[in-house]
């Protein structure tokens, strides 16, 4: 990557990395959990990036990081203009304001004591915004906006259903105009009506808002709704990344073909995985080589003693597989019809 985010860029990840320590259990050096190994992104301004991966594989550490809620070992992180992890006073409000937080579970991210008109309000009188009337408007423009009225006002989260709270929790993150939403499988604990309604109101808002976003899932039909790019995380490293069509067409690398067949929306010759079988690796003891080769059929020697970079193969597709060239001459992915 370049030493400067370029002007079209909200937000950069420059080889990013965050390691756990856990209790030392004997003597010797002490584990660590490989949360995020050497993660490179960028997020440009108007765009969906869609975060894919399993549990464990580092998505909700990364946002967290991109956020400045927890520190990164090593690396550099820019959200807005403003270098991440250096940040004090003034800038470190501003951060706050630029880049929000849309958690999975709505009923955790609100306070069941308070209302859900003290909820709202808080993060305006945190910074400071507005007189108390202006507040409020403020407030119930932004339920509005998304398809509440003001007598939800008055309600607690535990007189709301799970939909109805995560478009308080989007309303929220909206009062302080931020330029990015990160997304933290804002979906996953909702019925399947209810998430397609939450989706539908992200569309929207990223239009009328020109919102730049993260959305991360674990599920790639979600993503495939709202994603302009996708990268692919699989225990801590990015093994794929490519724009919508990349992926959903021409995607290279084992993992991601494999999450794509477990969808269940691609028919897939390649002789690639057509599902992914056992479980991942302990994130604090990585396997030698590739990381994924203890499930991929197609691995190596080479696979399981090299670790493979991260290649751009052209058009911003970039793969981290040894074997990508071989896959991509004879791969055929098909979308199925819905």
């Amino acid at each position: 990557m370049n030493d400067l985010a370029q002007n079209s860029d909200i937000a950069v990840m420059d080889h990013v990395s965050k390691h756990y320590p856990l209790s030392r259990t004997g003597f010797g050096r002490r584990p660590h959990v490989h949360s995020v190994d050497d993660v490179s992104l960028r997020i440009r301004e108007g765009e969906v990036l869609g975060l894919v991966g399993e549990s464990g594989s580092g998505k909700s550490t990364l946002a967290r990081l991109l956020l400045g809620l927890v520190p990164a070992d090593c690396g550099r992180i820019d959200v807005d203009r403003l270098r991440v992890g250096k940040l004090r006073g003034a800038q470190l409000r501003q951060l706050r304001r630029s880049a929000q937080l849309v958690f999975q579970d709505p009923h955790s991210a609100l306070d069941p004591r308070m209302t859900l008109r003290e909820s709202l309000l808080a993060p305006l009188q945190q910074h400071r915004i507005g007189t108390a009337p202006e507040r409020l408007r403020r407030v119930a423009t932004a339920l509005a906006e998304v398809g509440l009225d003001d007598s939800f006002l008055e309600r607690r989260p535990g007189d709301c259903s799970g939909g109805q709270l995560q478009r308080v929790v989007i309303a929220r993150a909206l009062l302080l105009e931020p330029k990015l939403l990160v997304c933290d499988e804002p979906v996953s604990a909702l019925d399947a009506s209810v998430q397609a309604t939450i989706l539908n109101l992200l569309v929207d808002l990223r239009r009328s808002r020109g919102l730049s976003m993260l959305f991360i899932s674990h599920d790639l039909k979600v993503v495939k709704f709202l994603a302009d790019r996708v990268a692919v995380l699989y225990l801590g490293q990015v093994v794929e990344t490519a724009t919508h069509e990349g992926i959903f067409t021409g995607a290279l690398h084992p993992y991601t073909l494999a999450l794509l067949h477990s969808g269940r929306g691609h028919r897939i010759d390649a002789g690639a995985p057509d599902q992914l079988t056992g479980e991942p690796p302990s994130p604090v003891s990585p396997p030698p080589g590739c990381r994924f080769n203890t499930r991929c059929p197609l691995a190596t020697d080479q696979c399981r003693t090299e670790p493979p970079d991260l290649v751009d193969i052209g058009d911003g597709h970039q793969v981290r597989c040894h074997r990508s060239a071989e896959t991509r001459s004879r791969l055929i992915v098909e979308e199925l019809p819905v």
